[in-house]
């Protein structure tokens, strides 16, 4: 019976460190990722114009987003509507090149669960998502 006490007692105080040092951390960060696509800015904007679409070609695709400025096919805006833990901008750049198109994305986020903040800045990363997203694309559209 005490061991039982001893391991709740131990995973409240991991919690509570891990909400402590996400408690010291800002809300708000920015984080930014580039892949060379080999497709033109037109095809690469054609997948991205829609975030609804997501869900087709991408499996971390599981937020919803809307469209906050939309200048085809160099730079689409979107914004997370309907979350409560998290929030924020994307920013996604495309610049054609030689081979085909760069696609910067860049996230303003915000996270509001201070445990969420703590892992997400120490074990997940900020990019990992981004990182998924591109990979996504160059799949889709090779």
């Amino acid at each position: 019976m005490k061991w039982i006490l001893r391991t709740i007692l131990a995973l409240v105080v991991f919690v509570g460190v891990i909400a402590l040092f996400g408690y010291s951390l800002p809300v708000g960060h920015e984080a930014s990722r580039s892949a060379d696509i080999s497709a033109p800015p037109e095809r690469v904007f054609a997948l991205i114009a829609n975030p609804n679409d997501y869900k087709s070609w991408w499996d971390g695709a599981d937020v919803k987003s809307e469209v906050v400025e939309s200048i085809a096919p160099t730079r689409l805006v979107t914004r997370i509507v309907g979350e409560t833990q998290f929030g924020g901008t994307w920013t996604i750049e495309i610049t054609p090149i030689p081979t085909g198109s760069r696609v910067t994305l860049t996230e303003r986020g915000e996270i509001y669960n201070v445990v969420f903040r703590a892992l997400s800045k120490f074990v997940f990363g900020y990019t990992s998502t981004m990182d998924s997203c591109l990979e996504a694309m160059k799949k889709r559209l090779a």
